[in-house]
């Protein structure tokens, strides 16, 4: 390690550093998040949808859609994206490789980034190399 990367960090300490506040802010909404019935969760895709044309951007929106992503997957899944899973969301999100291993839960990452992208009504394409996978996949999320 040279005098640089030990007063700056490393490239990818530097990329998690950024993102720190984004996660931050996804886990303050949790908790309100939790009270929504589920018709609010239904209705924010509209709100999302609606406030995207009128000029906000889908990083604008990223915090509150990853927070309705995960409400809905504890409710419908039984399964809560954990901080490094968020993590995961916010770099598939903007265009980064995702390097996890088996039963780290990428199937729950990608749901992040899903959704928010398909606010877009543009469509959304996920993509794998194992067949099992996508087919299992597809059908459970």
């Amino acid at each position: 390690m040279d005098l640089l990367e030990k007063i700056f960090g490393s490239k990818n300490q530097r990329k998690l550093k950024k993102i720190q506040p984004l996660l931050k802010a996804i886990n303050e909404l949790e908790e309100e998040f939790s009270k929504y019935d589920d018709s609010k969760l239904r209705g924010m895709r509209t709100e999302f949808i609606q406030r995207y044309q009128l000029g906000e951007t889908l990083d604008q929106l990223l915090c509150e859609a990853f927070a309705t992503t995960r409400e809905v997957a504890k409710r419908q899944l039984k399964l809560r994206h954990f901080d490094c899973q968020i993590i995961g969301g916010i770099a598939l999100h903007n265009c980064q490789i995702v390097e996890m291993a088996t039963g780290e839960g990428k199937t729950l990452v990608s749901t992040l980034p899903v959704y928010l992208n398909a606010l877009l009504n543009k469509g959304v394409h996920v993509v794998t190399v194992n067949d099992y996978l996508a087919k299992r996949d597809s059908e459970w999320m």
